[in-house]
């Protein structure tokens, strides 16, 4: 019988995330040297070199990647178990939210979550889409709030709310003719750097692929990095009508909507269609739906109302 403990197989399953032993031992709280030691342990009880080792980074034999797979699904499957008799919104929840929604929305849910469910201990992951979808998929997150829809047949996708993209410009151009899809194409247009779904959503509203030859496009990290350079008379912009408020307190832009049908995104959560906390979930929709709803786009620019509640719905 090989005698593996869960440590040992967390510890792996950080090295393998972090591929440096460094940040692998920080994340789990633990010393390097401690974390070394449980993974050549580890390395003892299973028969095999899991790791390549270098002074920069770590990287994971084929025997290595091929344990990983089996790793995670045994810690998955112990996380869950610790949930499975949870009736009630209580203990850690591991929440993933995209780049574009968590500035804005996650202080008004963290807000409401603490007030009506003291018990919780939320833990907040933000990175991009994919980064979530599989973290999600892999039981390392409980729930991800995303644009859908994702395609990911393993999960289970509820609509929370529906948003308009709002168009940024400088703020001279208030009086001007709002540009429609087409003429967006021939202006200079800044968006988010390769990764981020939005830019995808935004391209799509004008028609254009990531590929093709704009005029001078720029791509920024971050949404406000793109409303202060439309604040500098570098070009125009469009951002999610939750960031609005937030995005363009301090830039001299105005903000206008576009003519209908309007661009939007749909905003919902995703989870593994076998997790155990499927119910207590679902009440966390409830209450991210709420919070979404008192957000309240700036007045006087045309862009005051709330983002729509989009029906509930399940994918998959």
């Amino acid at each position: 019988m090989i005698n593996v403990t869960l440590r040992q197989l967390r510890y792996f399953d950080a090295l393998a995330q972090h591929g440096h032993f460094g940040r692998a031992a920080e994340a789990c709280a633990v010393s390097q040297p401690a974390l070394s030691m449980q993974i050549r342990e580890l390395e003892r009880a299973v028969g095999g070199v899991l790791i390549e080792r270098n002074a920069r980074q770590v990287t994971l034999t084929t025997f290595g990647e091929d344990l990983l797979h089996r790793v995670r699904d045994i810690l998955r499957s112990v996380d869950e178990l610790g949930d499975f008799s949870r009736d009630k919104l209580a203990g850690r929840l591991r929440v993933g939210m995209i780049p574009t929604i968590a500035p804005y929305l996650l202080p008004k849910v963290i807000e409401t979550l603490a007030r009506l469910h003291p018990e919780l201990d939320i833990h907040v992951r933000e990175t991009l889409t994919p980064k979530l979808i599989k973290e999600v998929a892999e039981g390392r997150l409980d729930t991800a709030i995303v644009a859908l829809p994702v395609h990911e047949p393993s999960l289970t996708e509820v609509a929370l709310f529906t948003e308009s993209f709002l168009l940024v410009r400088p703020g001279e151009d208030a009086k001007t003719p709002v540009p429609s899809a087409e003429m967006l194409r021939e202006m200079r247009l800044l968006l988010l750097e390769e990764g981020h779904c939005f830019r995808d959503q935004a391209l799509s509203f004008c028609n254009m692929q990531s590929s093709s030859p704009l005029r001078e496009v720029l791509d920024a990290s971050s949404l406000s990095t793109l409303v202060q350079m439309v604040g500098a008379g570098i070009g125009v912009t469009l951002i999610p009508e939750m960031a609005v408020t937030v995005e363009t307190r301090s830039a001299p832009v105005t903000v206008s909507r576009f003519k209908n049908p309007q661009p939007s995104r749909t905003i919902g959560m995703v989870w593994r269609k076998t997790s155990p906390l499927a119910a207590q979930l679902l009440q966390i929709a409830e209450v991210v739906s709420l919070a979404a709803d008192e957000l309240r786009a700036p007045k006087g620019n045309g862009a005051k109302e709330p983002a729509k509640r989009a029906g509930r719905r399940k994918a998959g």
